[in-house]
């Protein structure tokens, strides 16, 4: 028997679901979290490998085909590469992606490449060590650098991360963008967020995708446009003659959320139909409480039927008006 596919009240249908196995990460972001990090979840409260098997098969059923496993840093969970097997294993998934900061990710790789693993998007916000050093809060410039290397090499489809902040790393956009004139990776430049455990940094974006496009033009010459795939979050192009892709995704200015198609899953387990919101559904409680299959699907499309429109009508309703400021290792991005 077909199930009816999860459709929200605007109309789209969801297909890609976005997992945060851990909130813990071997990082400390400038644009992700404060200095001293952030409280940490007991782990009895982090949603079991079991549940999040159960989670994917019962939206697996209802058209979730799309799954990227996210943190925190993933794999500073014990045993996650079984996961992720397990995962690729579920009837209806057609693949499984993976973002990570590469600190940890380098052994892994052939593994990876083994289970038919469909993507990788790296972190890495800079090419230089001291930046590194600054932007992060600790001196893993190398692993993370070795990861890249043996990722291109492995032939998995890669796409490299980089926020985009003021005084930190705009040195590193014409590095970054080089990236792409020898090999087929994807650049993408992130518009700096708000979730980073204090709020935004600035009284506004500077930095907008507007300008880094301005910007990359400036110094490489006008860009050729590249066609997006459906529900894209980055707008692509080429400099002429580059093999690799340049994205630029307008994460705070939220151009792209009249079609999205994700869902999101915090290491909770909670769900976030709406990466500004502050969490719609306590998937774990419902299941550690004895819901069955059926019963979870229908709270789950109960909360998709009442969707909110963008990210800026999401910010809006958020409980008791409270502004984002969470720490994106807690939600998984």
């Amino acid at each position: 028997m077909s199930i009816a596919p999860l459709i929200d009240n605007h109309g789209r249908t969801l297909s890609y679901l976005r997992i945060a196995v851990t909130d813990r990460c071997n990082l400390r972001c400038f644009y992700c979290m404060p200095e001293q990090g952030i409280q940490y979840l007991p782990k009895k409260e982090l949603l079991t490998f079991e549940e999040i098997e159960r989670l994917v098969s019962v939206l697996a059923g209802a058209g979730i085909s799309k799954v990227r496993i996210t943190g925190g840093e993933p794999f500073v969970r014990t045993d996650l590469m079984d996961l992720m097997q397990q995962i690729v294993q579920v009837p209806g998934i057609r693949t499984l992606h993976l973002t990570t900061n590469g600190v940890l990710t380098g052994p892994h790789v052939p593994r990876l490449l083994a289970m038919g693993l469909a993507s990788v998007n790296l972190s890495m916000d800079t090419l230089n060590r001291d930046r590194f050093r600054l932007i992060t809060r600790r001196d893993e410039f190398n692993q993370v650098q070795d990861t890249y290397r043996l990722l291109l090499e492995s032939g998995i489809p890669l796409k490299v991360n980089a926020v985009v902040m003021d005084g930190k790393n705009i040195d590193d956009i014409p590095l970054l963008v080089e990236l792409t004139r020898h090999h087929a990776v994807e650049v993408r430049f992130i518009e700096e967020m708000p979730f980073n455990g204090e709020g935004s940094h600035y009284v506004r974006l500077d930095w907008t995708y507007k300008k880094i496009q301005a910007h990359i033009e400036s110094l490489f010459g006008s860009l050729e446009r590249v066609p997006d795939p459906d529900s894209a979050t980055a707008t692509r192009f080429r400099v002429p003659g580059f093999k690799g892709i340049i994205g630029i995704i307008a994460a705070f200015s939220r151009t792209f959320c009249g079609a999205c198609n994700r869902l999101r899953i915090t290491p909770r387990g909670e769900l976030k139909t709406c990466l500004y919101d502050d969490g719609v559904l306590n998937l774990r409680t419902l299941m550690r409480d004895g819901c069955t299959d059926e019963e979870l699907l229908a709270q789950i499309r109960h909360a998709v039927s009442h969707r909110h429109a963008n990210g800026v009508e999401a910010e809006q309703h958020r409980r008791n008006h409270e502004r984002v400021a969470e720490s994106m290792s807690t939600i998984g991005g």
